[in-house]
């Protein structure tokens, strides 16, 4: 009979770690949390300091029954939850239920589920960290008053089955906002003029800087056509050619918040996705007998920090000097403290170096293994030599008019052999470099092209880009930001098109209550100092209740104020103009999850639903006899098809256009490239060049 029991969240990990310390541990899994807050009531005691009243989690009754029984059976009790805020609050709600003295020995954490790490983690158990508790029973309490005080008033006074919440009503607003400016952007005229230079069989290009040295910007086709009388011929001399070398860093390793951008830049991952498949990293996968059965491959991946161990530098820097030689082993990429970041254990990085992601691609699945493979390289890179880079800039001139060109060509890989970080404006890494060019030497410029731009409204919010801003922001934590993702579109409060987030009318209609009515809860300054006061919490610097109580003072007299003076709001449904063929009622258009979709108005009597076909101007090109409508698929994906589907089952993931392949009379279709869109047959390999 075992000695000890060992407590930890998920059975995944259960196995695992039962495996590592042996027949006198005995491992069992609470499955989370096993006590909470009441979802039927408040379960908050306003008048007696906030407090809160907890009840076992409906259906986690047997669970904890076996707990008691196993726990009777042992002489220590081990709570091994994650190693965060909520982990340390499942071990106290574990220790309160099971009768285990917080103060003892009784907690263990470790930040990885290796061997090694495991049997070092039960050397140095601990108390229970109560001001950990109490950061995280302050956010429940705090997002309680607010959820269950304001969801019920949207319920009544706009709809049934909304919510408020602190961070999603931010994330909720800054899309509005964001929507806002593009709304109101007044686009501006700009020109450039780019130049096709040729000396002796080499080609390369520059681009207009400026007059007599000093940078000129074009406002119009008028300031261009001056800039082009001043030119004497097509000839150009080379003026001045500054050759410098350039030194590039690593990026650090991944926090929570840079492995969502970056796997959604990469790997079209959502956020959601990124930490499901994480956690499965995370808790252990089988590598067979031979390797150790079930091991983790990854650290914890909920941390803002990119802290590295100095054991995993060690093994990190072996595997470099024997993989690639000791001139790629570098220093490390520095350690970012992001401010308010609670730097609780490591970055996110594969538990051994060593651990090459080829080894295990049989074990794993397409997406643990893409996910993994980003871990590792980013990690290794990390921990790799800068690249340096040749760069070279010329200065071209032909009356005082100045054109520049660039290059840059890698003179040493040095990290960049291994893995190159992403970006939002999907820039080419590839080398440019411009022939040996001297001073005083004549260059012929080939072509020169006048270029008409508008400057652009701010992008839309895609989920990496919204992420990104909140961690800059402050805004919510590590474990909140795919939750937060999750529920705003789960309420009906935005969609996604495209990839990028667009408010509904329901969401701006809450958020206009909000922002009358409980002005703090959308408020950025607000927010970021409520995660201030919890980091404070956590550190044992302020106590919780008076945190809350603060809050509370102002937001119930609000409160009582929007009970009596906030008015009904009634959603009416747009008329579609067209009627129901099923029983010759009006259609109207419909908020659903996935979007606006037609309904009939003699619902429930009629439940005739129809998604909204949006027409391109195409005549099918299998049938020749439909339209092709825009489509969206469940996972909100656009597609093409015949609008007299399913007579006719044509389908392209591209946008068809309305002219036919002028060499083989099949169907165009748009491709989205990276400076653009390209048009491609959908039959042979004709293409049109990128349309800027």
């Amino acid at each position: 009979m075992a000695d000890y029991l060992v407590i930890v969240e998920s059975p995944a990990k259960a196995k695992t770690i039962e495996r590592y310390l042996g027949k006198k541990y005995k491992v069992k899994a609470s499955m989370g949390h096993i006590r909470d807050l009441p979802k039927s009531q408040m379960g908050i005691n306003v008048e007696e300091s906030f407090e809160p009243r907890y009840i076992t989690i409906r259906g986690k009754g047997p669970v904890l029954k076996e707990l008691k029984s196993a726990a009777k059976k042992v002489k220590k009790v081990y709570l091994a939850a994650d190693p965060d805020r909520e982990g340390e609050a499942i071990a106290w709600h574990l220790a309160h239920s099971l009768n285990i003295d917080e103060n003892s020995d009784c907690r263990v954490v470790f930040n990885e589920i290796t061997k090694d790490a495991i049997k070092e983690s039960f050397k140095h158990p601990r108390s229970i960290n109560m001001d950990l508790v109490d950061a995280q029973q302050a956010r429940r309490i705090l997002d309680r008053l607010v959820g269950y005080n304001i969801s019920p008033l949207l319920w009544k006074k706009v709809k049934k089955g909304l919510s408020a919440g602190r961070v999603q009503s931010v994330a909720v607003k800054m899309i509005i906002d964001r929507e806002n400016e593009i709304k109101a952007f007044i686009p501006e005229e700009y020109w450039s003029i780019d130049a096709a230079f040729q000396s002796g069989k080499n080609s390369f290009e520059g681009a207009f800087y400026g007059v007599d040295g000093e940078k000129v910007s074009l406002a119009s086709e008028e300031e261009v056509q001056e800039i082009l009388g001043k030119l004497s011929g097509n000839n150009f001399q080379v003026d001045k050619v500054n050759k410098r070398e350039r030194k590039r860093n690593p990026a650090a390793p991944f926090t929570t918040s840079s492995l969502q951008q970056e796997a959604a830049r990469k790997l079209n991952f959502r956020a959601r996705k990124t930490m499901m498949v994480a956690q499965q990293l995370y808790e252990g996968i089988d590598l067979g007998k031979k390797e150790g059965g079930i091991t983790g491959l990854i650290t914890y991946m909920r941390t803002d920090s990119t802290r590295i161990s100095n054991t995993a530098k060690e093994e990190s820097a072996n595997f470099i000097k024997e993989t690639y030689g000791e001139e790629f082993l570098g220093a490390g990429a520095k350690a970012k403290k992001t401010e308010g970041a609670q730097d609780a254990h490591e970055g996110i990085r594969p538990t051994s170096a060593f651990r090459h992601p080829d080894s295990v691609k049989a074990i794993l699945s397409r997406d643990q293994f893409r996910l993994y493979k980003l871990i590792w390289e980013r990690f290794i890179a990390s921990q790799m030599s800068q690249a340096v880079l040749d760069t070279m800039t010329v200065h071209l001139t032909n009356e005082g008019v100045e054109f520049r060109a660039t290059g840059s060509k890698v003179k040493f890989k040095g990290f960049m052999k291994v893995y190159v970080e992403g970006n939002d404006d999907n820039k080419d890494e590839k080398d440019k470099m411009l022939p040996n060019l001297e001073e005083g030497m004549q260059v012929k410029a080939e072509e020169i092209t006048p270029n008409q731009h508008f400057t652009q409204p701010p992008p839309r919010y895609t989920e990496a880009r919204l992420v990104r801003t909140m961690e800059e922001q402050g805004i919510g934590r590590p474990s909140t930001f795919a939750p937060t993702l999750d529920t705003i579109q789960r309420r009906g409060y935005v969609t996604l098109d495209n990839k990028r987030f667009v408010p509904t009318e329901l969401g701006e209609i809450v958020i206009d209550i909000l922002k009358e009515f409980f002005p703090e809860i959308i408020d950025l300054e607000f927010t970021v100092k409520m995660e201030e006061d919890l980091d404070h919490v956590e550190d044992g610097k302020t106590q919780w209740v008076t945190i809350i109580d603060e809050f509370y003072k102002g937001f119930d007299t609000r409160l009582e104020k929007a009970e009596q003076e906030m008015e009904k709001i009634e959603i009416r449904d747009e008329p579609a103009g067209i009627d129901c063929e099923e029983c010759g009622h009006e259609m109207v258009y419909k908020m659903g999850r996935y979007g606006k979709f037609l309904a009939c108005s003699n619902f429930p009597d009629c439940r005739n639903t129809k998604p909204i076909l949006k027409k391109i101007g195409v005549t099918c090109p299998k049938c020749k006899e439909g339209e092709v409508v825009e489509r969206k698929s469940k996972k909100n994906r656009v597609f093409y098809g015949c609008d007299r589907y399913p007579d006719c089952d044509f389908l392209s993931w591209d946008k068809p256009i309305s002219r036919p392949c002028p060499k083989c009379s099949s169907m165009l279709v748009e491709k989205k490239a990276k400076k653009g869109t390209q048009i491609t047959c959908s039959s042979c390999d004709y293409k049109e060049e990128v349309q800027q």
